[in-house]
């Protein structure tokens, strides 16, 4: 009896600190002690169908003990952000193709020709298409060397702001997250965004680019009044 009920309550941690885990705005609350734990618990008892709101309490006070130990994630993405610059370019476009290995080969001349010119092209593969984002003034070559037949879909009009950060941020998580929530809060559609070592590169509209902007520099300036030193 004892074995099966202490089973049950380990089954109850784990669901606990499962959707504590897949909550990150109420991790970070718990982590500044800024969550009533029993408004949690009657939270949690609605959205898992979970009856015993005292034993729900219990293992949020538990996980958040050890929240409390641990480095304020938070914090960690500030820190990243307080030593991030912003860069943007305009009169962006983006060509999407089909991933065909012709196509990648085809790309393969152009590369070198842009290496050449010192132009700046990104290429993203996926299962199902390859995602080219360059100058606009590029548009028509790509189109001629990966062939019309192949291009699925083509936009422009667009903006891509770089976000540049200190080598620090591959091993700190959630910067990205951090970022892609804030413009998402601002009501800001993400076309494209691009990962490629320390920059973090959003593809917006035009129509986008100053209000993404001064979100992106809001988060820099937020993180710099709040980390000195």
């Amino acid at each position: 009896m004892n074995m099966a009920k202490g089973s049950s309550k380990e089954s109850l941690a784990e669901k606990t600190r499962s959707y504590i885990d897949a909550h990150p705005s109420i991790k970070d609350c718990i982590s500044k002690g800024l969550v009533s734990y029993s408004s949690l618990a009657r939270l949690i008892m609605k959205d898992l169908g979970i009856e015993n709101e005292e034993a729900l309490m219990i293992a949020c006070r538990r996980y958040a003990d050890k929240l409390s130990v641990t480095s304020d994630h938070e914090k960690d993405v500030l820190k990243i952000l307080k030593d991030s610059r912003l860069e943007m370019r305009t009169k962006i476009c983006i060509v999407t193709a089909k991933n065909d290995w012709t196509v990648l080969h085809k790309m393969d001349n152009l590369f070198k020709d842009l290496w050449n010119e010192n132009s700046v092209m990104q290429v993203v593969q996926s299962a199902s298409a390859v995602t080219i984002i360059a100058d606009r003034n590029l548009k028509d070559r790509i189109m001629d060397t990966v062939g019309k037949f192949n291009v699925i879909k083509i936009r422009e009009n667009l903006v891509e702001i770089a976000v540049k950060s200190p080598e620090r941020i591959v091993d700190t998580s959630g910067v990205i997250a951090y970022l892609i929530t804030n413009l998402s809060d601002a009501g800001i559609n993400i076309e494209e965004t691009v990962s490629c070592h320390t920059d973090t590169i959003f593809i917006v509209k035009e129509s986008d680019m100053i209000d993404a902007y001064s979100v992106l520099t809001r988060c820099i300036q937020s993180a710099e009044s709040t980390i000195k030193g």
